[in-house]
């Protein structure tokens, strides 16, 4: 009997991390400056709150598959920032696309 198992995941797209860089007020959920979420296209590691998962994933897939924005400056098109929606006890994370 063959083994078709699929050893790994490769959809072509780019890792992205992203890290708490400032958290203000009280976080209910909990989030620190460092936490890291990691997104490789099969996982999801880390813990993160559902409120700020839902506000930044489009940024994320998007970054995952290459886009650029046009107000990230051209030395650093691989970084962009996104504040969660908790406007009284905002956390900001860094969205960090490595390199293949």
């Amino acid at each position: 009997m063959e083994n078709n198992v699929k050893k790994g995941f490769d959809d072509g797209g780019y890792t992205v991390v992203t890290r708490v860089i400032s958290q203000e007020g009280i976080c209910s959920f909990g989030h620190k400056v460092g936490d890291d979420v990691i997104f490789d296209g099969e996982t999801i590691q880390g813990r993160i709150c559902l409120s700020a998962l839902y506000s930044f994933l489009p940024k994320v897939f998007a970054m995952r598959y290459g886009a650029n924005f046009p107000w990230l400056k051209e030395d650093s098109k691989d970084v962009s920032t996104h504040a969660c929606p908790d406007a009284k006890n905002p956390v900001v994370f860094e969205i960090r696309r490595l390199k293949r």
